[in-house]
């Protein structure tokens, strides 16, 4: 899970110099002569559109890891839960031994 945390965490980071990026291109179109303001404002719009959809798929990306690891952790909690009980269960066995063992009986 760590990983995919990171992983999203990159993205967002990517797509934060995707719009910082863009805000650079703005300025220099606001700077720019006609002719290449004029493509300058192409880039900017493909640019938009695909840093919205890279969002929106950033989005569902999260949505869907979430939904899968609340789903394995409702899935193993019981386990863990029941496992713990075995694990209180052998302390208690283990030091009951320990006991015995050390006041000679």
């Amino acid at each position: 899970m760590e990983k995919e945390k990171k992983g999203i965490q990159e993205i967002e980071k990517t797509l934060q110099e995707i719009g910082h990026k863009i805000e650079e291109l703005i300025q220099k179109g606001a700077d720019a002569s006609a002719d290449v303001r004029e493509e300058i404002d192409k880039k900017i719009a493909a640019l938009k559109e695909n840093k919205t959809t890279l969002e929106e798929e950033l989005r569902k990306g999260k949505a869907m890891l979430e939904k899968e690891f609340k789903e394995r952790k409702e899935e193993f909690e019981p386990k863990f839960n029941e496992s713990k009980g075995f694990f209180k269960e052998g302390l208690k066995q283990f030091g009951m031994a320990f006991k015995t063992l050390f006041s000679g009986k």
